[in-house]
């Protein structure tokens, strides 16, 4: 027990120092010839690991991106500063799951906890960004009774549409897409500004309401003794919560499963993330309800979901088709070696390190030998690229798939291939993700040697078995209705409504 004390102590020590290191490096600057070195170091890992790095732009032109950079490193800088310098070029590229870690301040445990104590600052708003206005669509809170719709015009005197500009360079979506940025922009912009102004107590924001001003100070308060309780309720696990994949930080469910209508003919899916948890025994069961209950239609909505897991949407793609199917062709790499550079220890504990260590020879193994070689390219074994036999339990009505600009990666893989076999009809805005497939798969996480900046490199070259559209953009619907603010804040749902209207028409000439 001593011992165990022993380790314990140490680890904390060692854990407090680390986060000590780490911000104090944060905060020192870094000669230009050695940020140079880091862009250097970027560019080279680039192009060993990425399968398919100028698919969207030439490397001309990447090239001269790169040597652009390098020209205007003539003063020291912070890893923050650095990182919005070099990370406008890599979104340069085009792919969207290639994007620079922004460096962050880190918290002690101790300060993790005080700030679990408080309410967000920003986080109870739900917000709406087109060209380079926001405004609020939702408040939670009613805090100071600020009404849905109203622009946010400034924080701290700082204009939000300087913000914006600054931060929608960091983003980029596969190809040549439209719809993506104002989604994940909207998502991330507090997720930057915080790292760039760090986490205060206090924000003023100027407002924009029917033509009037207004001036406001948020605060973070403290939580009462109710809203502790009810953090506690939201992080229990029960099997409900397991099964439509709970997210206590959202107070939501990726996914959830209803009818529509009284007699259970229209059977509706919501999938926000394609996490793989428990998704098996979801699709399981509600497949089966859907099949008990004849339900003649089926809407799938992937709007706002950013992708996740190739396992689970092979495995929903298996409950809609009546025959054998591949989701995805063969997917591509670099080199044979390339699985065995995926940070296998990465992010573990002593206790994980430990146990990971006993099991590596055996993944050492398994990664050495998962690829092959065809055509001269060198690809992965995966078994999404394998000829599946649809479910037992599959739904063989009429499918709608809801999609929008913030429906990315296995999103628009499943969406692709969906539209592709004719067997959905999509309905909403261009999806996020290329329709002709993305590089992400599993991920090389290089650290910049002198800025220390994270860059998770996609290993893999994953493309839907698809003829391909090659128009460098995202899945374009097939009946095209946009959504407007007004309709968010009305809680209207006019690409849902288009397609209820349909069964509606489809009904009637039945009867």
């Amino acid at each position: 027990m001593k011992n165990y004390s022993v380790i314990f102590i140490l680890a904390m020590l060692s854990s407090c120092a680390s986060i000590k290191r780490h911000n104090e490096q944060r905060a020192s600057c870094i000669p230009p010839e050695q940020l140079k070195e880091d862009v250097d170091f970027a560019y080279s890992k680039l192009q060993q690991m990425h399968p398919q790095l100028y698919w969207y732009i030439p490397k001309q032109e990447l090239d001269h991106k790169i040597d652009s950079l390098k020209q205007t490193l003539n003063e020291p800088l912070t890893p923050l500063q650095f990182y919005f310098k070099l990370q406008p070029v890599i979104a340069g590229i085009r792919e969207g799951h290639l994007s620079l870690r922004i460096p962050r301040k880190k918290f002690t445990k101790k300060e993790i906890k005080k700030l679990d104590q408080k309410k967000g600052l920003f986080s109870r708003f739900g917000y709406y960004i087109s060209g380079d206005q926001m405004y609020i669509t939702e408040n939670r809170d009613t805090i100071d009774n600020i009404q849905p719709g109203t622009e946010i015009l400034s924080i701290n005197n700082i204009p939000v549409s300087d913000y914006i500009k600054k931060y929608r360079s960091l983003i980029s979506s596969d190809g040549y897409n439209t719809t993506f940025q104002p989604y994940f922009l909207k998502d991330l912009f507090f997720g930057y500004y915080t790292a760039e102004n760090g986490l205060s107590d206090k924000a003023t924001i100027e407002t924009l309401y029917k033509g009037e001003k207004h001036t406001y100070t948020l605060s973070r308060e403290s939580k009462s003794d109710h809203d502790l309780e009810k953090d506690k309720e939201m992080n229990k696990r029960t099997q409900d919560k397991k099964l439509n994949d709970y997210v206590a930080a959202s107070n939501s469910y990726n996914r959830s499963f209803k009818f529509l209508d009284k007699d259970s003919s229209i059977a509706y899916i919501k999938v926000k993330s394609f996490s793989r948890e428990y998704s098996e025994e979801f699709y399981k069961k509600t497949f089966s309800k859907i099949k008990n209950a004849k339900s003649d239609y089926l809407i799938i909505d992937v709007r706002n979901n950013y992708g996740g897991s190739l396992y689970e949407i092979n495995n929903l793609y298996s409950y809609l088709t009546d025959k054998p199917f591949t989701l995805i062709k063969p997917s591509q790499v670099t080199s044979r070696d390339i699985p065995l550079r995926t940070n296998y220890f990465r992010k573990s504990t002593p206790l994980e390190y430990a146990i990971k260590s006993i099991s590596y020879p055996s993944y050492f193994f398994a990664q050495a030998f998962s690829t092959y070689k065809k055509d001269g390219k060198i690809f992965y074994k995966m078994k999404a690229d394998k000829p599946t036999k649809p479910n037992k339990g599959a739904f063989h009505g009429k499918v709608f798939v809801l999609i929008n600009g913030g429906s990315f990666s296995a999103s628009s893989i499943i969406t692709a291939k969906l539209k592709n076999d004719k067997r959905a009809t999509l309905v909403g805005e261009e999806t996020g993700g290329a329709n002709d497939g993305t590089v992400a798969g599993f991920y090389s996480y290089q650290k910049l040697p002198n800025s220390e900046i994270r860059l998770p490199i996609g290993l893999l070259l994953v493309q839907p078995n698809i003829d391909f559209s090659d128009t460098k953009k995202g899945v374009i619907p097939d009946v095209e209705i946009k959504e407007s603010m007004q309709d968010i804040i009305d809680k209207k749902d006019p690409q849902l409504d288009w397609i209820r209207s349909e069964i509606g028409k489809e009904k009637t000439g039945k009867d």
